[in-house]
Parts: structure tokens; sequence; C-alpha cells
């Protein structure tokens, strides 16, 4: 495939600036009760002063001039927590929560969604080459992760195969965040394991007090990756409307491991969307369209190219349309309605070659309507609606799944009691799913939710939350249908048009500490799950005649399963003074996966791991060293072999510094600084892909 380079998103940028911007129209200060305000309230971070004495440009919510206010207006926990019908922060959540934004996000940016937030407690990724992530939370992946675009669902076919990328750009996102452990309440069946909401801000829900802001980024990959990044985002309008657009352009090669070129690993990404909102005292009203395009290389069938032999490489197209509003105080102070509606049009090709073999094609249309509400006495909660209608089609020989129309419908509600020590959290939420195969028999499942949590606050420094859920999931449909050989995972499989709900109930507990010296917050949890849904080697090979290979036959199964673990993570706050900020933060995760009744290891489970990172800032500068240890996994399931243990070692250096209202970052990240041989257990490709060596990435961000 061509490689072309397009203009950088940084230059366009500037020019947009220059053209758009003069110096007595240059963006105004953010609406105070935006969420880029709150932001900036929550996330500030030391910098020089600019120039001329102008305060920071609006989207440059990181350098806010609060930066000396107090420790903790940088902790992440105060961050409004979109996902939440109630509009919670992280640190008011009596489940856990964590979200990643501001300079955190930036230095932890990457291809893929997963990689991008498996810096979190609980939070690990696939991998299928660097094109391909999907989160893992705790253990859990696929069809029990709901990945949402602004609450909604990215509607893709990631949780089909684990070479099918998530259509999400984390170099677009505001803010991300990871709701761990079931959120079936909120966003339905696939979300048995927990949520992942990228938040974008395609759609603008607050004003812009007259002018434009933005933020542009231009990024080089170097020592065994070789590549740009380029991205760009305007916002503007006023106190009656708001406009919003963004474009991304991502283009790498081959990369380098410790043991050679990983052959056909490239990437090729474009991504962009325009939105608008009316925005009023009365709420907003918006709709946006967006474009994703990814081609990306199946390092796991490289071809020869030395023999002429090009290997697989997938192209991904989708176009989605969403339409957004909410209404404030409608029925008394506190109280709202929210709705959307999406519709997603999705195509995947997979070329052998020069020659198209499997198209994937899905169509999904999402409706959502969520009223929240404040009795008093305490008393606040939430009470939505949720529809979709999808239609699945794989089309070549790779189409072990039959074209699928699934539809679902679910009603939740939530509630919760304040007091001045204890918070006491109520769900429930029933959904109809009904899959409808060609030529085979439809299965109709109703999943039911049901959760309790709490949450005591002992003192200033000391809080613990408690919580019990049962959640169910109906089965995907290629655990019901499939049927036929599937090469992205070298497998031929079989569904189980059988299958019933599975179920878990968990339980967690959780304590979390702040002082002036430490913040740190530890969680436990025993998740119980009846009917776990699970892929079996069967220990049988079938030959596939075209390839003129034998694959092993798995079948998808249920058994009753336990995972059990225990993650956390704590920051110590070293020393403040005229040398500047150091921080140290520690964390860790583990989880143990098993089948009852003697069935082994739950199959692809991420390892354990601990790390600590020691970082500084002073005066404009930040710099951070940082190194992961990733244990040895040998707790596999039957015909997977064991994953040998390694160490990650980063760092990343930043100088911030203002312009007039423009705020400019220089920027150089070194990832895999030990040059570790590493590959990724949950990855189906992990004995033959590993990955990248020794690599940096250094570039310039722009605040306008």
């Amino acid at each position: 495939m061509p490689f072309t380079h397009h203009l950088p998103a940084s230059t366009l940028a500037l020019a947009l600036s220059a053209a758009l911007f003069p110096a007595a129209t240059l963006a105004a200060p953010v609406d105070a009760g935006s969420p880029a305000a709150a932001t900036a309230a929550a996330i500030p971070a030391a910098a020089g002063d600019s120039a001329d004495g102008g305060t920071p440009p609006p989207s440059d919510s990181r350098h806010a001039e609060a930066a000396g206010a107090g420790r903790h207006l940088k902790d992440l926990d105060s961050v409004v927590v979109t996902a939440s019908p109630l509009r919670d922060t992280a640190a008011e959540l009596s489940k856990p929560t964590d979200v990643l934004a501001g300079e955190r996000l930036d230095e932890n940016r990457a291809s893929s969604l997963g990689e991008t937030i498996s810096s979190i407690p609980g939070v690990q990724s696939s991998n299928f080459g660097p094109g391909v992530g999907r989160p893992i939370l705790r253990g859990l992946d696929g069809p029990r992760v709901e990945v949402l675009s602004g609450g909604m669902s990215s509607a893709d076919a990631s949780t089909v195969s684990q070479d099918h990328s998530p259509a999400i750009e984390p170099f677009l996102a505001d803010q991300i965040e990871v709701l761990k452990g079931p959120s079936t309440l909120l966003y339905g069946t696939g979300a048995i394991g927990g949520v992942v909401n990228v938040v974008d801000g395609r759609i603008p829900e607050h004003a812009i007090d007259g002018g434009f802001s933005g933020r542009a980024e231009m990024r080089f990959s170097g020592g065994d990756q070789d590549g740009t990044t380029d991205m760009v985002r305007v916002d503007g309008g006023n106190e009656r409307f708001a406009l919003h657009a963004d474009a991304v352009y991502r283009n790498a090669r081959d990369y380098d491991t410790p043991e050679g070129r990983q052959a056909n690993s490239f990437i090729d990404t474009r991504s962009g969307a325009i939105g608008g909102s009316l925005l009023g005292d009365w709420g907003f009203v918006g709709v946006s369209a967006s474009r994703f395009e990814d081609d990306y290389g199946n390092p796991g069938e490289a071809g020869d190219l030395a023999n002429g032999e090009r290997g697989v490489y997938l192209q991904l197209r989708q176009d989605r349309y969403e339409l957004k509003g909410g209404l404030t105080d409608l029925w008394g102070a506190g109280s709202g309605l929210r709705y959307s509606v999406g519709h997603t049009d999705y195509r995947h090709v997979e070329f052998e070659g020069d020659a198209p073999g499997t198209v994937f094609d899905k169509t999904a249309s999402e409706g959502r309507v969520e009223a929240s509400y404040d009795a008093g006495n305490g008393w606040k909660g939430a009470v939505g609606v949720q529809g979709s209608d999808s239609t699945f089609a794989a089309v070549g020989e790779e189409a072990f799944v039959p074209k699928t129309a699934t539809r679902e419908l679910g009603v939740f509600g939530v509630a919760r009691r304040s007091w001045e020590e204890f918070q006491l959290d109520l769900g429930a939420r029933i959904d109809q799913v009904e899959s409808d195969p060609e030529d085979l028999e439809s299965r109709d499942f109703k999943p039911m939710s049901l959760s309790i949590a709490g949450g005591w606050k002992i003192n200033e420094r000391w809080r613990l939350t408690a919580s019990f859920d049962h959640s169910e999931r109906a089965p995907a449909e290629e655990e019901l249908f499939a049927n036929g050989p599937h090469l992205a995972t070298l497998a031929y499989e079989i569904g189980n048009t059988g299958l019933d709900k599975e179920a878990a109930n968990q339980f967690e507990a959780g304590v979390q500490y702040r002082s002036g010296f430490v913040d740190a917050k530890v969680s436990a949890y025993y998740n119980r799950f009846r009917d776990f849904i699970h892929l079996v080697d069967t220990g049988e090979q079938w030959h596939f005649d075209e390839q003129d290979e034998s694959l092993p036959i798995r079948k998808w199964s249920q058994r009753d399963a336990t995972f059990r673990g225990l993650e956390g993570e704590a920051t110590f706050h070293l020393a403040d003074g005229d040398r500047g900020r150091w921080d140290l933060r520690v964390f860790g995760d583990t989880v143990r996966a098993s089948l009852a009744d003697g069935g082994g290891n739950v199959p692809r489970i991420a390892p354990s791991r601990l790390g600590a990172q020691l970082r500084w800032e002073s005066s404009g500068w930040r710099a951070s060293l940082g190194a992961t240890r990733y244990a040895k996994q040998d707790k596999v399931a039957a015909n997977e072999t064991a994953t040998a243990g390694y160490t990650l070692v980063d760092a990343h250096a930043a100088y911030h510094f203002d312009s007039g209202r423009f705020g400019w970052e220089l920027f150089v990240d070194g990832s895999n600084l030990g040059d570790q041989v590493a590959r990724v257990h949950t990855s189906f490709l992990k004995d033959v892909v590993a990955l990248p060596g020794r690599s940096f990435n250094a570039g310039v961000r722009v605040f306008f």
C-alpha cells in the first residue's frame, strides 16, 4: 500500500489561526459552567508566565492560573464523569471509576484505545499489532466491555474478532472515562465487564463567549518505530451557537522489535468530524457527522514480500451521524432531560494481497433518553430507556458468522440517598434482546441487572466503599452462530445456538485515603459467573484446503467461572518547593480466573503488573521516568502456551510556555527504553508478534 504524507495538522492549525484569529479576536475565556472550565479548575499544571502577561488559551485547560492553588486540584478524581447520568465526579462514585485527561492523557496517547488507557490499574489491552488494541477490564474483553463515543456505542465490529479495530481515535479525546465492574445498569448487556467512554466534544454542550479556540499537535516517531501523527481541532461560536471541527492523520510504517522487523505492522489512519449546537438557558441541541478510515496490516499473516506475496491487511471505513440534546431544570432545580440518537454505517474489508477476501458490513441505529431528578431529602436519581437496531453481515471466505439482525430495548433507573457521611446507590435494569440470523432460528433473551452500593466517609482522609451487583448478558452473534474458519485467530470456530444468558454476581470493597502526603485507593473484587461463555480449544484440527493448512477447532461453550482480583494505586507527594514538585506514583493489579468443576483456567487472562513512576514539574517543565513489570503468565488454559514476563521502561519530558493567547508545548516521549522482548499474553498472535523495541516520539502541541 502506498504511503502519502498529508499536510501536517499543526501546520494547518497555524495557518487557520493566522487567518482567523487576529490579536484582538483570539479565543475568549471558557464559559464558567462548561466542562472545560471544570477541567481547568480540576487539572491545572505549573506553567511559565505569558510573555505579554496574557492568560493561557481556553483550549489549554491544563495550564490554568490555579497551578499553585492546591495540591489536589490536579487530581483527576475531581473531573466530572459524563458517563454517569447524575454527572458525578470520579471521587463521588461508589463504584471504581478512573478518568484520563490533560497531561496524563497526552503522555499516554497511542494509536489504539486499549494502549492509551493501559496505565490505569485493572486495564490492559488486546493486541493484533499496533493498529488494534481493545480495552480489557479486569480480565474481561470483547462483548463484555462496552466502548462508547460520547455515551453512545461505537457500533463497530471490534467485538467479533481481535483483528478488528475499534472505530475510535484517542488523539481527539478530551477525556477518557473507565467504569470498571458491571455497568449493565447504564449501558446494557455489553457492559457486564465495564465501560470505556471517550468524550470528544464533537457536539458542543456549552456556550463559547465569543471567538474561537483549538489545539493542534504534530509528532514524529523514531527508534524502532517510524511514522507521524498530526491532529487539529477548532471550536468557535458565542452564547447562542457553537461549532466544532477536528481531523487526525496517522502514518506509521512497519516497526522493529529486539528480534527484528515485525512485517506487515503498518498503520494509515484518517479521521475527521464537524458538529454544531444551538444553546441557551434552556439547554442545548446539536448534530455531528464524522468519518473514520483505518488501513492497517495483520502481522500474523505477514506474507513474503521478497517473493512478491503481500500480507493480509484491513481497510476500515465508518460514517457516523449523531443528534444530542439536553433540557435543564424541567421539573425543578437539579432536574434535566438528555436524549441522543445515532446512526452508523460500517464496512471492514480484509485484503489478501491486492484482492478483497472477506467484507464485514454493519449498520446500526441507537437511541437513548434519560431523565434526572432531585427528589429532596437527600434523594436524587435518573430513569431512562435505550434501544438499538443493528445488522451485521460477513461475505467471503472468512464469513464465519451469518448475517444477523439484533434488536435491543432496555429500561433502567438509578437512585441515590446521601447523608453527611454515608451514601447509598440503588439501580435496576431489564433488557429485551433478539438475535435473528439468516437461515437459522432466532434467539430471544431478557437480561436483568440489579445493583446496590454504598460509601462511608469516615473522616476527611478515609473513605470506604462496597457494592454488590447481579448482572446478565445475552450471547453475542459470533458466540451463537459462528461456523467456519476464522483466519485472524488461526482457528475454525463453532458457535452454540443453545447458549443461555451469562450471569455474574460481583462483590467489591474499596478504600480511599487522601492526605497532604499521599493519595491512595485500593479495590478487591470477587466475581462469580454462572454459564460463563468462553472459547474452548477442542484439540482437534480442520484442514483448510484453500490455504493448505490445518486450523485448531474451537467451540463456544459455557461453564461456571470465578474471577477474583486486587488493584490499586498511590501517589506520594514527595516535595513541593522552589526546585519544583516531586511525585511518586505506584500501581499494581492482578486477576485470577478459573473455570468450575475442574475446568482449569480461563484462557488469555492478562498477567499481573506492578509499576512506578517518578514525576517532576517546575516552571513550565515536566519530566517523568517509569517502569512497569509484567509478570510471567503461566496460569493458562488447556492447549494455551505460557508467556514470559518483561519490564517496560518509559520516560516523558515536556516544556510549556505561553506567548500571547497561544500556548506551546515541546515534548519527547520514550517507550521500552530497555529494549525488552515483550509479548502480550491476551493476544492470539503472542507467539509470532512482539511489541516495538526502544522507541521515541517527539513533537509540538499548540493551544489557541
